[in-house]
């Protein structure tokens, strides 16, 4: 492991060698304030957590006053690591999981995952996670903000946390192969866009739900985007570009927290 001071010198070299344009958007998204930053918030978040908890228990079998609607959701956060391609577009890191995993094998995801009791703060969280996946040092990546989080179909509270890799030279993807299948990237922009995307509507305790898929093709590889990851992602692009995407998103239903 890099020192301190080691660390803190990279991160100062890599950041000169940021472009106008990533400088600009790290100091956009530096100010940005996610709706979800009061009491009332919290305890809205809690009450749609405890809400979507007795659904699930319901819609399970289990005796609703086994539910254990008191506890907090476990906590997650997913990084969204951006960084500036050849052409000069806005690019970001995606994954292939192992198609050994116990759940969703094979689907393309962020990396990240769940918090360990250690963790200051879910930007500790996702960069810790991407360092053990894809061998990505998290003195490269500037974390500049952390979006409001989100719930998945299995509960976990996810928080999106935005981070720009000023050299991408330096970054030498090594997958975990016990975690990871693949790393790539793909254009961030092409989350708002409505080429190579289609929806489908599910049914999720009581409820209809719009899921987007985005397909990408890479050199010889195809992969599809989609469900919570899409979501995610259409979000992000939202923020980062100011201005919606051109489909319609629908509701945020499968989201932890109002917009």
């Amino acid at each position: 492991m890099k020192s301190a001071a080691s660390a803190s010198s990279s991160a100062a070299t890599s950041f000169k060698l940021g472009s106008s344009r990533l400088l600009a958007l790290a100091e956009q998204l530096r100010v940005y304030k996610p709706p979800l930053c009061s009491p009332f918030d919290e305890a809205e978040e809690m009450r749609a957590y405890q809400e979507s908890t007795r659904k699930l228990v319901s819609h399970v079998g289990f005796q609703e006053p086994m539910a254990p609607v008191s506890l907090r959701p476990e906590k997650a956060a997913v990084l969204i690591c951006l960084f500036e391609g050849d052409d000069g577009d806005l690019r970001v890191i995606l994954t292939k999981r192992s198609s050994s995993l116990s759940s969703h094998s094979g689907e393309v995801s962020l990396p990240g995952g769940k918090a360990e009791e250690h963790d200051k703060d879910d930007g500790i969280t996702a960069t810790r996670e991407a360092e053990e996946e894809i061998g990505l040092d998290p003195s490269l990546v500037d974390v500049v903000v952390f979006l409001e989080p989100f719930m998945s179909l299995h509960l976990l509270r996810v928080t999106p946390v935005v981070g720009i890799l000023w050299d991408k030279d330096a970054f030498n993807p090594t997958p975990n192969p016990t975690e990871v299948e693949a790393v790539f990237d793909a254009p961030f922009e092409m989350f708002l866009k409505d080429e190579n995307r289609r929806c489908e509507e599910i049914e999720w305790l009581g409820e209809t739900h719009l899921i987007h898929f985005f397909d990408y093709k890479t050199g010889d590889d195809d992969y599809v985007i989609w469900g919570l990851t899409a979501r995610i992602l259409i979000r992000a692009a939202t923020v980062i570009y100011q201005r919606p995407p051109a489909f319609i998103e629908e509701k945020p239903n499968l989201k932890y927290s109002k917009m």
